[in-house]
């Protein structure tokens, strides 16, 4: 009977998914609520077939190195960018993630985070908590509309379709840029193309979709937060660092933009007494756009199907380095 691949889990993820790998192979867990020290993934790995990881990991160079008898990583997220891909395909190591299931659930988020800093509904709930709700108040926190403004979207991948799809209930204009013009969803969703300058200048609410990539890095900073409307709201649920933070403190301290909704940052997780938490017209969550019961289920399951397969020898079904199969062939 051939021996059980041996597979290192960097966290506990849903029931989902541990099941599927706990009945073929033999799983070591990292029970910490914290991601493992970089000095333990190193050690865990050197004698392991397979690994399942999360974004929170720095899968660099040296962690795949010190793999050496790694013939897959899972990653239970759609991002890789914590994951060195160009050493993992020289090593001939497929990468799996997690597209498409949580397209839904962020989308969704974004919207909330959207209407949130619009209507000022974090402030509220702090302002009757405070015990400052005395009478009905003709000025009290006034907010921006929604219906009918103008969103602008940066990336028109999948999860940002999905935003302008929840945008046209609310009569909205929909610009978009992407580095790929996308003329079927133009088509679709009404969507506009627009250069990013463009957009900033003319959109209420600017709602960021792309990945985060050298190119993509401080994509808003203080220039292109100049350049949209003092009234324009920022919504963040992509990656902390495709905006500066340095930048956006000032945007809002001083009045460029009016508020901005993160649920990512830079840096991650961001320390309580960083001025971005204590700003007024600044929401900041802890990374929960797919966090739904059912969402992060079906993440933990393709992470895990993702891992499997490359451990039968298998293609994986989805795989963010496929060139590693040309590579074998």
């Amino acid at each position: 009977m051939a021996e059980k691949p041996t597979v290192y889990v960097t966290r506990r993820i849903p029931e989902a998914g541990l099941a599927l790998i706990r009945d073929t192979c033999r799983m070591r867990l990292w029970e910490g609520e914290l991601p493992p020290p970089k000095e333990v993934l190193l050690q865990e790995v050197a004698d392991c077939d397979g690994l399942l990881c999360l974004l929170t990991d720095p899968i660099d160079a040296e962690v795949i190195g010190a793999g050496v008898r790694l013939r897959v990583i899972s990653q239970m997220a759609v991002g890789v960018d914590n994951i060195d891909l160009r050493a993992a395909t020289a090593r001939g190591i497929p990468v799996g993630h997690t597209p498409g299931v949580l397209t839904e659930a962020t989308a969704d988020f974004t919207f909330a985070l959207l209407m949130a800093a619009a209507r000022r509904i974090p402030e509220g709930v702090d302002y009757v908590r405070a015990g400052k709700w005395q009478t009905w108040e003709p000025m009290g926190l006034l907010g921006v509309d929604v219906w009918g403004a103008t969103l602008g979207i940066v990336g028109l991948g999948r999860i940002g379709a999905a935003v302008a799809r929840r945008a046209r209930g609310f009569a909205m204009r929909v610009l978009y840029y992407d580095p790929n013009r996308r003329p079927d969803l133009e088509t679709e969703l009404g969507a506009e193309y627009a250069e990013l300058e463009d957009l900033l200048a003319s959109s209420d609410f600017v709602s960021l979709h792309c990945p985060l990539t050298s190119q993509t890095y401080h994509l808003i900073g203080e220039v292109e937060l100049r350049r949209m409307k003092p009234t324009a709201i920022l919504i963040n649920a992509a990656r902390g660092p495709v905006v500066d933070p340095d930048a956006l403190v000032r945007a809002l301290s001083e009045g460029w933009i009016r508020a901005a909704a993160l649920d990512v940052t830079e840096p991650e997780p961001i320390p309580p007494d960083h001025p971005l938490v204590s700003l007024p017209n600044c929401i900041v969550v802890p990374h929960i756009a797919s966090a739904t019961v059912a969402t992060r289920e079906r993440m933990a399951a393709m992470a895990a199907e993702n891992l499997l397969a490359g451990l039968r020898g298998e293609r994986l079904p989805y795989c963010a380095n496929p060139e590693v199969y040309q590579r074998e062939s």
